[in-house]
């Protein structure tokens, strides 16, 4: 997938890291796959799930902040 695909939160939803699908977050409406990340097995972390936006969680309540993104790589953006 290209870095300027666009999704909607639908299309989002569907890359949750279950039955063999990668596992991708938004943040600030850029689109991260977390696949490869190991804290993020099975699309879960810390109770978070992938295929969402994760904005307000890593921007609120998140001890890294985000810091973490700087090495995922990026997949595309969330359509506003």
């Amino acid at each position: 997938m290209m870095a300027d695909k666009v999704m909607t939160r639908d299309e989002l939803a569907k890359y949750n890291g279950q039955a063999g699908q990668p596992a991708y977050v938004a943040v600030e409406g850029v689109i991260y796959d977390v696949s490869a990340n190991p804290a993020w097995q099975g699309g879960r972390h810390h109770g978070n799930l992938a295929g969402q936006d994760l904005t307000d969680v890593l921007l609120e309540k998140s001890p890294h902040g985000k810091r973490v993104l700087k090495d995922l790589p990026v997949v595309g953006r969330l359509a506003e």
